[in-house]
């Protein structure tokens, strides 16, 4: 099988250029520059004129939902999402029913994918206070890292001994990422603010609950462990502007100790609490503009490393009350390119930057084999986007299982058009190829 994208834009590592790329059976063959137009016959021939070609997104955040909680979501609809908002590649969070933290609940989700993904999968293993020990049975080649909620999130993996921290940070093989928010305090401000405004607080006093103070505690801590240790830490879905002090900016080699930014904390603010209420609640939870403005000026000098989703969704009757009711978290893979592309075309970055963030950065950080860069014998995991072509977000257009996001009314400026996957056409102008399955991601 082979397929032509041709007469595109093509953006990849920190370069715009006209061009064409030649797909044969999962793989780039070819990478032809300027006007040249290759011979030969194509199966599949997409004129890109007009448009911008990118690696497929690597989202290294996500929650699926699967197993156990398919009521919200399952492998199977949030990775065709995923397929249409460009993004090929997944790492999902191990807060499922049950957790990812066994070997044996780590094959189970796999089998889940292999039969159901729609694009390229991988899972995170989930630590816990007393599963250390599992560490050296992991195959290093098929995990990103593992996954530390050094806060209390949704499905209450905490990890709060001392003891327990040290060992996770000095045994684990691959790269930790950890969710930092201080649960003492988040505790203590909801006593406080339970006693101020009731039994379930509105929403709009979710940052002051998890404040700036709890996620700089934290953040501090997971970063004097991995400087004790030695360890490779991803802090994920970091929302201050104060915390952004603890990274070093990534120039020509990658930091001992990286941040991630999600869609959420760089896309809303405090601001939006009285417009959207529960549908932004999410943990951490997004705070000032001054925060966000501190996130989006990060990706530019190198202190965010990668940018995610925390993609996360729940029914909508769960999103409804206040920060003790209303379930944190938000669905938002269909749209993080076309929100970051939007982002570009304000100025915050540019859009090598936004390849740099979402595809080549998580290919690096988490040692991804043959994917995340426009190179030949690389597998064509490729997106194609469209500028100046607005539509607006519908519930109609939705395709996670929720069937809600709180962009729905939201026009953006930017259209996915088509997406590859392994060499596959996925995703065709709004057509979807029911049929593709992923591939699971080898690391290292």
């Amino acid at each position: 099988m082979k397929s032509l994208i041709s007469n595109a834009s093509i953006v990849n590592e920190g370069k715009t250029f006209k061009g064409s790329i030649v797909i044969d059976g999962d793989c780039i063959a070819d990478i032809i520059t300027d006007n040249d137009y290759p011979c030969g016959h194509f199966d599949t021939v997409v004129d890109a004129a007009g448009c911008f070609v990118l690696p497929g997104v690597i989202d290294d955040h996500v929650h699926f939902r699967e197993p156990g909680l398919t009521e919200k979501a399952d492998i199977g609809s949030e990775s065709r999402a995923a397929a249409y908002g460009g993004v090929t590649t997944y790492f999902d969070m191990p807060n499922t029913v049950p957790q990812t933290t066994t070997l044996i609940s780590l094959d189970v989700k796999r089998a889940f994918a292999a039969r159901e993904s729609h694009v390229n999968y991988s899972f995170f293993f989930g630590a816990t206070n007393t599963n250390a020990d599992m560490f050296a049975s992991l195959d290093v080649h098929r995990i990103p890292g593992i996954k530390l909620f050094m806060g209390s999130s949704t499905g209450n993996m905490l990890v709060d001994r001392d003891e327990a921290l040290d060992r996770i940070f000095a045994t684990a093989p691959v790269p930790v990422m950890a969710h930092c928010e201080d649960t003492a305090m988040i505790n203590a401000n909801m006593q406080e603010a339970k006693r101020l405004y009731g039994d379930d607080p509105a929403v709009i006093h979710h940052p002051e609950i998890r404040s700036e103070e709890a996620c700089y505690k934290s953040t501090e801590h997971a970063v004097r462990l991995a400087r004790k240790h030695g360890a490779r830490l991803h802090v994920a879905h970091v929302t201050t502007a104060r915390e952004l002090s603890l990274f070093e900016p990534w120039t020509d080699a990658m930091p001992q100790i990286t941040a991630e930014a999600v869609i959420a904390h760089l896309f809303f603010s405090d601001k939006d609490y009285p417009r959207l209420g529960g549908l932004i609640k999410c943990n951490p939870a997004v705070k000032t503009e001054a925060d966000r403005d501190a996130l989006r000026l990060a990706l530019t000098d190198g202190r965010i490393a990668v940018v995610g989703t925390d993609h996360a969704p729940h029914k909508l009757s769960e999103k409804q009350g206040g920060c003790c009711r209303a379930a944190s978290g938000m669905p938002m893979v269909q749209f993080s390119l076309v929100a970051m592309l939007e982002l570009a075309d304000s100025g915050v970055l540019t859009i090598e930057r936004v390849a740099e963030l979402m595809c080549h950065r998580p290919a690096m950080l988490f040692d991804v084999r043959r994917r995340g860069f426009i190179r030949k014998g690389y597998k064509a995991d490729l997106v194609v986007v469209r500028p100046d072509t607005p539509w607006t977000a519908t519930e109609d257009i939705i395709q996670s299982k929720c069937g809600w996001s709180p962009l729905t009314g939201h026009t953006f400026n930017w259209r996915v058009m088509h997406t590859f996957c392994n060499g596959r056409h996925i995703f065709d102008d709004g057509r979807f190829d029911t049929s593709v399955r992923g591939e699971e991601v080898l690391f290292r």
